[in-house]
């Protein structure tokens, strides 16, 4: 075996790996887990607390003893299934939580089958680090430019043209699987909030921070995920550029943006419902009955004007003037893509 010693992210781009494998237990692998790993626990979670409750109640000794068995059964699983295809020349990566006993043992066997196996020093844990470092413990050094605007004016589908162009970028609620707002839930569910901050930390990881980075403005969270500390602080201190369109087209555009919800009435009600703390009972009756009617851009444009324009608002006035105001005509693609191009030019 060959040790693998993690000191910053930028340590992954160069590994030399076939394929990494995590083999912690899965709730622990869906927690969180090094970008591209595949699970092949050792054992399971049943197994993993099993084992735990044996050595904190019985004794460390019973604990290992059938710990090894039931890591030796399942790696041989593996051999047998997940592994059964791969060559001589094949180079695993392997991790646990701390490089350790689980860890260990799996590269062993795979080491004596003839595969050369790297063994991750400290495990997850190491890793974990290195993305405390970048997101908790130390400034970022990236430039950026905040896209904000009301609610849609189209500054997400802004940041992939502008990706697309060749700009860096960050899309933050793509990274959080949420649309950033009352409404933005997806049928996707949100990652853990360390899976999030994996992600936030691998899209900044290979950007240069001399570059300039668009980036939509947020809330400190989208959906149930926070916005790291170190990230967000940055945030709260970038330029800002607001996106201005007409009503109807920021109506139309949310329309074409929101088809789950206009396909799914019922939650599109119980979403409505959640308005009733500020609005009056017969505002929340007009959008439930628009919603049941399918008048989906009536519906859009009341709930802009009504609801999320006037706290857009009052949240602008606390903050310094944007540094420029990008008035769009329409939303379609053809004008976000002149936008982005001019954005480039004048910015980057």
């Amino acid at each position: 075996m060959t040790p693998f010693t993690l000191t910053d992210l930028t340590d992954l781009q160069t590994l030399k790996a076939d394929t990494i494998i995590d083999v912690r237990a899965p709730t622990e692998f869906a927690q969180d887990h090094i970008p591209g790993a595949i699970n092949l626990p050792v054992l399971n979670d049943t197994e993993r607390a099993t084992v735990g409750t044996i050595y904190a109640q019985e004794s460390p000794f019973n604990a290992r003893k059938i710990g090894g068995a039931l890591v030796a059964q399942n790696t041989a699983a593996h051999l047998r299934n997940a592994l059964a295809d791969k060559d001589g020349g094949w180079q695993p990566l392997v991790y646990c939580w701390r490089g350790g006993q689980r860890s260990g043992a799996f590269a062993t066997i795979l080491s004596q089958v003839g595969w050369r196996v790297q063994l991750l020093q400290g495990g997850y844990r190491s890793y974990r680090r290195a993305v405390v470092q970048i997101l908790y413990d130390a400034p970022l050094p990236h430039r950026l430019m905040l896209i904000e605007g009301g609610t849609g004016t189209a500054k997400t589908a802004l940041l992939h043209q502008l990706s697309q162009l060749g700009a860096q970028v960050l899309d933050l609620e793509a990274m959080a699987d949420h649309r950033g707002s009352l409404f933005g839930a997806i049928t996707t569910p949100q990652p853990a909030q360390r899976m999030f901050e994996s992600r936030v930390a691998r899209a900044l990881t290979p950007l240069d921070p001399d570059k300039l980075t668009f980036i939509e403005a947020e809330s400190s969270k989208i959906g149930q995920r926070i916005i790291p500390p170190s990230l967000w602080t940055r945030m709260g201190a970038a330029p800002r550029l607001q996106i201005n369109a007409p009503l109807t087209a920021r109506a139309q555009f949310l329309c074409r943006a929101y088809t789950d919800l206009t396909q799914n009435t019922e939650q599109l009600g119980s979403v409505i419902d959640l308005l009733r703390p500020y609005h009056a009972a017969s505002q929340i009756a007009q959008w439930q009955t628009q919603a049941e009617a399918a008048e989906w851009q009536s519906l859009a444009a009341s709930l802009i004007g009504e609801h999320y324009d006037p706290r857009y608002i009052r949240s602008a006035a606390a903050k310094d003037a944007p540094i420029a105001q990008i008035d769009m005509p329409n939303l379609e693609d053809e004008t976000l893509a002149q936008t982005a191009k001019d954005l480039i030019a004048r910015f980057t």
